[in-house]
């Protein structure tokens, strides 16, 4: 089971705030680090400073570390065209040396869309279909052919295809909750599901559709890697959890039943319940930005006993 640290800057984090978390995530031995893409926050957070780009951030990172993976939970489509999108990650993973996780999803917030004068599509499924399709038939064109395509909402013709990553294959995360378009678009492009903040049932429930939907591809559903997303709030004792979660803005016996909180133990017998179901990474949602003890916590006496 591998543990990575995942945030959401959107809440109120500048890129300084996220490089000290980044760094410590490298330090303290855990998987990646992994963003949010949002450009507004959430709930009764006012967002000072205010908002960070997902793929600037990555970039600078690129640069800062030297050994975890760098991603997104998920980038929105809505956010850019996928030919620039292409491009962007592209460089990102070059900058990196091939460290790179490349999240997509339909985007779905739409106030930060009216905050910011982006377009707010109605039909935003079909958009990552064909995004998807185009960002790794780009990656995939052979150097020196020409990449073309003639879709419902992007057309692209005589496209270099450049750059390339660095990476013979970028992995690819899709994720969500739907019963049938979301499996099948898994098991066309993704090489890891994701289930974002769902309890047990539904990560049971969504792991066997997609495991349904590749073996109806002609593909071994082992082939993906399956992984869940979950707030964390663990402490060493009940007042440290209950301390944390007050930080936050949340309920301890919310979080209990929705996330990874509580102690050490109750949080690694939680993992492995979401490990019988086949998930072997789980992305702890971090909220407090500023608590580097949390992180240094869960790397001695969660991610330490996991190992």
């Amino acid at each position: 089971m591998r543990l990575r640290i995942f945030t959401e800057p959107q809440q109120g984090a500048d890129y300084d705030t996220l490089l000290k978390v980044a760094k410590a995530t490298e330090d303290l031995g855990f998987d990646a680090f992994y963003r949010s893409d949002h450009y507004l926050a959430m709930g009764d957070s006012d967002g000072l400073p205010g908002p960070t780009d997902a793929w600037i951030t990555l970039a600078g990172l690129a640069r800062e570390t030297s050994r975890i993976r760098l991603g997104t939970l998920m980038t929105a489509g809505t956010f850019r065209l996928p030919g620039t999108l292409a491009i962007q990650v592209a460089q990102v993973d070059a900058m990196s040396r091939g460290r790179v996780d490349f999240g997509l999803g339909s985007g779905w917030y739409e106030d930060e869309h009216t905050a910011y004068g982006i377009p707010f599509p109605k039909e935003k499924f079909g958009r990552l279909e064909e995004q998807l399709a185009i960002i790794t038939g780009l990656w995939e064109t052979p150097a020196g052919e020409k990449f073309d395509y003639d879709g419902t909402y992007y057309q692209l013709k005589d496209s270099p295809a450049l750059p390339k990553p660095y990476q013979e294959r970028i992995p690819v995360l899709v994720g969500g909750f739907g019963a049938k378009r979301t499996p099948r678009l898994a098991a066309r492009y993704a090489d890891e599901f994701n289930v974002p903040f769902g309890s047990l049932a539904d990560s049971e429930r969504q792991f066997e559709r997609v495991r349904a939907a590749a073996q109806e591809r002609g593909r071994d559903a082992s082939e993906l890697v399956y992984s869940n997303a979950l707030v964390a709030c663990v402490g060493k004792d009940d007042a440290e959890v209950a301390r944390r979660a007050a930080a936050i803005g949340r309920d301890v016996a919310e979080l209990k039943e929705n996330g990874l909180a509580g102690s050490p133990e109750e949080v690694i017998d939680k993992i492995g319940r979401f490990g019988e179901l086949g998930s072997t990474r789980i992305y702890l949602q971090i909220l407090d930005l500023s608590d580097l003890d949390h992180l240094s916590l869960i790397a001695d006496q969660v991610q330490a006993k996991l190992a």
